[in-house]
């Protein structure tokens, strides 16, 4: 493996790191020699992705943890800090989808869920860091945003919002702390098989719609998303900040 890419004395946290494109990015992370926190609600998901990234030679760790509240974030950085000693790369994931809602029917509380974990919860997750990661004059933020900010998206309005605002926050968290050494990057996943979209995305009605839209031909996969987060935590990024990098099979260009 090139150096540029070795990861064995780096530290990452992935918050929703327990399942879908957490799960791909964590396990990837752990396979390029990185240890690391997986942050999420399931103690048990939490358990088999420890499992899992121990399996292929990595250390790693869990911690329970919904990013929703401002004060599990801060203990959660706390007890990672204690139990790694540093902090090189926080991916913050954690994400709720949008329902089926239309807009004028949506309720005040579903338009806040989504933005305090979308939005609020990646802000809690970026501030700690952020107090860590400045004095050392070093460090990786990435969140995983959506290709729902470039197009629109009917009955998911909140979702695309905060997906388009965590893009604008880390604009200004690359241009404020890049002299200190830190980068901050947004993924942005097109149409993913996962926990949150497998109600829908391969029925049958979608599908036909959907797929001939993917110049790639299919839907993408979790693991599809561990190339970018093993070059986003390595020293081969280290010029490379304030960017969204979508990776959706070529869909927004069709």
């Amino acid at each position: 493996m090139s150096k540029l890419f070795n990861l064995s004395e780096k530290t990452s946290i992935v918050t929703g790191g327990n399942s879908g494109i957490g799960r791909g990015i964590a396990q990837a992370l752990g396979e390029a020699g990185a240890t690391v926190a997986v942050w999420g609600r399931s103690t048990e998901r939490n358990a088999e992705t420890v499992a899992a990234i121990e399996a292929v030679g990595a250390e790693a760790i869990a911690f329970s943890v919904d990013v929703s509240d401002e004060s599990e974030v801060v203990d959660a950085f706390a007890a990672t800090l204690d139990a790694l000693g540093k902090v090189d790369s926080v991916f913050a994931n954690a994400g709720l989808g949008a329902g089926s809602t239309r807009f004028h029917e949506m309720s005040t509380e579903e338009w806040r869920s989504i933005f305090g974990v979308n939005m609020e919860g990646v802000f809690w997750t970026f501030r700690e860091a952020l107090k860590h990661m400045q004095p050392r004059g070093e460090g990786s933020l990435v969140v995983t945003s959506s290709t729902s900010a470039d197009v629109g998206f009917p009955r998911g309005e909140h979702y695309a919002a905060t997906k388009a605002g965590v893009r604008a926050l880390i604009r200004g968290i690359a241009v404020e702390y890049g002299r200190y050494g830190i980068r901050a990057n947004a993924i942005a996943p097109g149409w993913v098989v996962t926990g949150m979209t497998d109600g829908f995305i391969e029925g049958d009605r979608f599908a036909t719609q959907t797929l001939p839209r993917i110049p790639i031909g299919r839907f993408g996969q979790p693991d599809d998303f561990g190339g970018i987060a093993v070059y986003l935590a390595s020293d081969a990024s280290t010029w490379h900040t304030g960017d969204t990098i979508t990776i959706d099979g070529g869909y927004l260009q069709s």
